[in-house]
């Protein structure tokens, strides 16, 4: 057998590409959980696991759609003559075997019917792997929300020590009052207080995203990713996401099957015919007799209702995917609104928070000169404390809506099971 051997050259190209792929990927989502993990805990999810079973029993049920659910009938009788002159008891039996014949146009349509199935279940599948990654953003997001307060908090209840041991000193020196040092250890008991409460929920979070998520590991602390702003228009974002939309490709199968059966169930309004063979020993065997029927339903009106009822459902499901597609598109507008304003609030947070901060530094400086008092100091320090918490949680909220404008547009993980080729045409 012929062997290929790739060129060094080809070789170093690869290996080039992919550590370049990988470097690009961690230096733009520092802030997310590795993709190896990502992929493992998407497919591993419920919404995903019972998605996936779905897919295989759509997969089945398009067998049966394409050979059809009719199948041979065996009959079978015996009976017995009596030949009132002469009083002789004959024995007589007959046989036959029939079945049902779909008719030709309808073997096309169950065709059709089967295989629209099992793509409305690869979009299934998509849409399932799509809404695990929202839930996974959500919860990741969380945690780093609670975890990020914790760290502050902690960091607060340093400095409000330091400066409790500060009072202390002053106090015990004859420079400062009771009062001073009071304040201080209370100051720092609240935070201490704080830290605790924030601890606790960053543990909830984190219990919650490992209960949903086994895959994904916490690391010990995420380095502060700088928000981006969001690049192209609305109508860009509403295109990208539409076109990938598993949801809609859902219901737009949805409504492909249900006119398939509209279509099918108009098709039946002609009867499919029964075909057998049938063998008969009569006479006590002096008469044979062998020959083929037909038979036909006759229907008065139920299959004319039928039909109307599947036209009907047809319709409806028309009707759901233009509901969803105008709900869709309030999504998109509300998810790309959201990154362009949590951009703005980040940078005027990220602003006021330096600007507090620097005045927190020169008041802690002046009270340690003795050139302020306490009152003044723990008040800058809440002032910074507030503001650090506020540009913290303005830059989180800033990531995540821009990672789940990228997440609906399929441009943050792999979310396709399905091509999209094709998609939304008629729109």
């Amino acid at each position: 057998m012929k062997r290929t051997v790739a060129s060094p050259y080809l070789l170093a190209a690869l290996i080039t590409a992919t550590l370049y792929n990988s470097a690009v990927e961690a230096s733009e989502h520092a802030d997310l959980p590795p993709s190896i993990q990502v992929e493992s805990a998407l497919n591993s999810h419920l919404l995903v696991l019972n998605a996936a079973s779905g897919l295989r029993m759509e997969q089945v049920n398009q067998r049966n759609w394409n050979s059809g659910s009719y199948e041979f009938n065996l009959r079978a009788g015996s009976s017995q003559r009596s030949i009132a002159n002469t009083g002789q008891r004959l024995k007589e039996w007959d046989v036959s075997l029939e079945r049902p014949l779909r008719l030709f146009n309808k073997v096309g349509i169950d065709q059709d019917i089967g295989s629209a199935s099992v793509e409305r279940a690869e979009y299934a599948l998509g849409d399932a792997r799509h809404e695990a990654g929202r839930l996974l953003l959500r919860l990741w997001f969380g945690w780093q929300r609670e975890f990020a307060q914790a760290q502050l908090w902690q960091k607060q209840v340093e400095l409000l020590t330091q400066q409790a041991k500060m009072a202390d000193k002053r106090f015990k020196a004859g420079d400062a009052p009771r009062l001073e040092l009071n304040q201080a250890l209370a100051a720092a008991a609240q935070a201490g207080v704080s830290q605790h409460q924030a601890e606790l929920r960053a543990q909830l979070a984190a219990n919650e995203l490992a209960r949903q998520f086994p895959s994904i590991h916490l690391p010990e602390a995420l380095p502060a990713a700088t928000p981006q702003e969001t690049e192209h228009d609305l109508a860009h974002w509403q295109a990208q996401v539409l076109a990938h939309n598993h949801e809609l490709g859902v219901v737009q199968k949805q409504s492909q099957v249900q006119q398939l059966l509209a279509q099918r169930s108009r098709a039946d309004q002609l009867p499919d015919p029964t075909v057998g063979v049938r063998y008969a020993n009569e006479m006590g065997g002096n008469e044979k007799s062998t020959g083929i029927y037909i038979s036909v339903p006759i229907s008065f009106g139920q299959r004319s209702v039928t039909a109307e009822s599947a036209a009907q459902q047809a319709n409806i499901a028309a009707d759901q995917e233009i509901y969803v597609k105008r709900r869709l598109e309030g999504d998109i507008y509300a998810a790309h609104t959201q990154a362009v304003q949590s951009y703005a609030t980040w940078e005027q947070a990220h602003a006021a928070a330096q600007a507090i901060r620097s005045n927190a530094e020169l008041v802690a400086k002046a009270y340690a000169l003795g050139e302020n008092s306490l009152s003044d100091s723990l008040t800058a320090q809440r002032l910074a404390l507030e503001s650090s918490l506020a540009e913290n949680l303005s830059r989180l909220d800033a990531n995540e809506s821009r990672y789940r404008l990228l997440l609906d547009a399929h441009q943050l993980w792999p979310l396709d099971e399905h091509g999209s080729e094709g998609l939304h045409d008629h729109y």
